[in-house]
């Protein structure tokens, strides 16, 4: 495989793959399956049934693959799912992943987020054929210390909340199953991806700041922001996906020298805080009635203030490059929503197109665009 990695590059080497994808009945988790079954791979999504309004069935994502029922949390039940088969790749998406829901039921999330993670990476290790795993955790996994610069992939795990711990104790077991399990050269390669926060079509999830706004502005009820001015690597979702892809690619092309952990973070370590993101929301969604107000909730569950990631690592050793501004980001987002409340019939052909026109605009090998600042109060990350 060359050092340039476009497209076509992706799907010489993940055409004809079995690819196992946990959480597949997500958000991330549906977008990465419309892109694999574009690319060629024969995709097999393992999760818990998905909420009635969810991504999945927006764009009827169970016709498209071989969509199966199965709970990680269980070893007996998650085996029963995958049935013995075998797999080039495993990609596990299936998580815990709204911080507030993890505070009011602690312990399904480390269910879900730690042992979850070891059922997978247990079934994984005996699949004769395979030869990568990615699994997939959160910028929250580092022990936050409120730095003004980016946490890098050797920087501590830890959490302060439910949440945040659970992803560090992920990454924890991933380490230990990747030296332990795999840590051949000639076997199959073990990674982790860390992603900020992540916006895109089809997050319906309650207590997620894109979702909230979207059902305010329909509602004509405004949104309450509890952490208007906490700063966050806001990236949308095929940004994240695609290094996921270009390191799947690496690991099966290349193998244990791209093993490891990556972060996947804001373009050139460019973020923005919460207010500015719900005034972009709500101006481009056609100011549709007040999109938000500012009442912080000084009683609320603590959640961190500043966050960022340092993904030279990604950029210099995959080429990954972020394509999208914060403003780009919200355009593409939501016009998706706009498009599922005019024709929701024609939503999986629009998810379709903007998985294209973001696969052949990209070029791994140019150099970042300038980030437009029209307006935008941009807080640049050391």
């Amino acid at each position: 495989m060359s050092a340039f990695m476009d497209e076509a590059a992706l799907s010489e080497a993940l055409a004809g793959r079995r690819v196992l994808v946990t959480g597949h009945t997500g958000f991330k988790g549906g977008w990465l399956c419309m892109w694999l079954r574009r690319l060629g791979a024969k995709v097999v999504g393992v999760s818990l049934p998905p909420v009635q309004h969810s991504f999945c069935n927006a764009v009827q994502l169970e016709e498209l693959i071989d969509s199966r029922l199965g709970d990680i949390r269980s070893a007996e039940n998650f085996r029963a799912a995958i049935a013995g088969e075998e797999f080039d790749l495993v990609v596990h998406l299936a998580a815990q992943a709204i911080v507030r829901t993890c505070y009011k039921d602690p312990l399904t999330a480390y269910m879900t987020n730690v042992i979850g993670t070891a059922t997978v990476l247990e079934a994984a290790r005996a699949m004769r054929s395979l030869k990568a795993a990615i699994v997939v955790t959160s910028d929250k996994c580092y022990e936050n210390n409120e730095w003004v610069w980016g946490y890098r992939e050797h920087d501590p795990m830890g959490g302060h909340d439910p949440y945040s711990s659970s992803k560090g104790c992920a990454e924890l077991v991933a380490a230990a199953y990747r030296a332990s399990f795999f840590s051949s050269p000639n076997g199959p390669q073990l990674a982790t991806v860390r992603a900020g926060n992540v916006i895109g079509g089809g997050d319906w999830s309650v207590d997620r700041l894109v979702p909230d706004l979207i059902r305010a502005l329909e509602s004509g009820v405004p949104a309450r922001l509890r952490n208007p001015y906490s700063v966050r690597p806001w990236l949308h979702v095929l940004e994240p996906l695609r290094g996921y892809l270009m390191l799947a690619a690496r690991l099966l092309d290349t193998g244990s020298r791209f093993a490891g952990a990556w972060n996947f973070g804001c373009d050139r370590d460019e973020a923005v805080d919460v207010v500015t993101l719900a005034e972009l929301v709500t101006e481009r969604f056609g100011g549709m009635g007040p999109g938000f107000v500012i009442e912080a909730d000084r009683n609320g569950p603590a959640e961190s203030t500043l966050l960022r990631l340092d993904s030279t690592k990604a950029f210099v050793e995959l080429g990954w490059k972020p394509r999208f501004t914060v403003e780009e980001a919200i355009l593409k987002t939501v016009a998706w929503y706009r498009e599922f409340h005019r024709s929701p019939g024609a939503i999986r052909t629009f998810t379709e197109n903007q998985i294209a026109e973001y696969a052949e605009g990209w070029s791994a090998s140019s150099p970042v665009r300038p980030a437009s600042t029209s307006g935008i109060r941009v807080v640049a990350c050391v």
